[in-house]
């Protein structure tokens, strides 16, 4: 059976540095509040002349050099995002034209927090039914564009950054493969987070823009509380379908959310935090480049290695979550 396995990783997070001393000059709140809510001390905001697809392209450029893969070889490139450069055309293909990968078919898929793991499932799909041999997967987001730094309890969350994959197929033989993919949704939470206006459903206009519709809304305690629950889920699902225990996986990548809903789901699955590389602290919600944000840094400082069991799970806007096990 053609399988799929992650080839390469590669992230890019901007240059620009916004601690939480910075935001206290803007927003009324404290250094101490924002550490212990949230455990996030600083966070990356892009240029006002970056976009979305600029930051996918820095995290996919590194990740085709690290697999030696040339931009004319990427058969399919999937970008998930929540702040697309603009309602159409996708990221996906702007991304596409910045890379140079001129035989690709682009798209973007948008599932909030959750897109990465989405993305991952639908590449691993792909590659097992036999039509494509590499595929791009990056989650790339730049929240702070859509920030209202009016509301301190959700502008201090946030953060840009990028994270880019190659999945390419593989035979049994190979070690390194992905092994599942699992994703659930439940439409009747739409409205706990979401960016309210610039659709169809309220398109751009005087009335939205006094209303501050253009900007992230979140309703705090409902979103904790089911993203502890449902990542939980999902990942017990996963691990007892594969007949595998929590402890037999090297690492544990939840989407970096929030500390204490890490915390949270660490607890619910009968592990230990040890199995967590903390990156929020740096980086914030990055939302749909979280986990291969993380998944670069582990890789690079050694902890996880070829032939690692990890397991991925992440939860969004939607409510969308997921779970994906992996041999690295």
């Amino acid at each position: 059976m053609v399988q799929a396995r992650i080839m390469s990783i590669g992230s890019y997070v901007p240059d620009k540095v916004v601690t939480n001393f910075d935001l206290m000059k803007i927003v009324d709140t404290t250094d101490e509040w924002m550490t212990s809510m949230t455990g996030i001390k600083e966070r990356h905001y892009c240029a006002d002349d970056e976009a979305a697809s600029d930051l996918a392209h820095r995290a996919a450029v590194k990740a085709l050099e690290s697999a030696s893969v040339a931009p004319e070889d990427i058969e399919i490139i999937i970008v998930a995002t929540a702040t697309s450069d603009m309602a159409f055309p996708s990221t996906a293909c702007l991304t596409q034209e910045l890379l140079g990968a001129k035989n690709a078919m682009a798209f973007d898929v948008t599932a909030g927090c959750s897109g990465f793991i989405c993305g991952l499932s639908v590449a691993t799909n792909m590659i097992r039914a036999g039509r494509y041999k590499t595929i791009l997967v990056i989650g790339s987001e730049t929240l702070s564009k859509f920030s209202d730094f009016e509301d301190r309890n959700t502008c201090v969350l946030f953060g840009d950054g990028a994270g880019a994959v190659v999945v390419q197929a593989s035979d049994d033989s190979e070690e390194s493969r992905i092994i599942s993919v699992h994703l659930k949704s439940d439409g009747s939470y739409a409205d706990s987070l979401k960016l309210p206006a610039g659709g169809s459903r309220n398109p751009a206009s005087l009335e939205t823009v006094q209303k501050r519709m253009h900007y992230i809304y979140m309703d705090g305690q409902t979103t904790f509380k089911m993203a502890i629950r449902c990542m939980a889920s999902i990942s017990t699902q996963a691990l007892e379908e594969q007949n595998m225990t929590v402890d037999q996986m090297k690492m544990l990548f939840p989407h970096q959310a929030n500390w204490r809903i890490i915390e949270g789901l660490v607890k619910k699955l009968g592990t230990t935090m040890d199995k967590i590389i903390p990156s929020i602290q740096k980086y914030g919600n990055t939302s749909a480049a979280s986990i291969p944000i993380s998944l670069d840094e582990a890789q690079a400082t050694g902890k996880i290695v070829k032939g690692d069991l990890i397991l991925l799970t992440a939860f969004g806007a939607g409510y969308t979550w997921g779970s994906s096990i992996v041999r690295w």
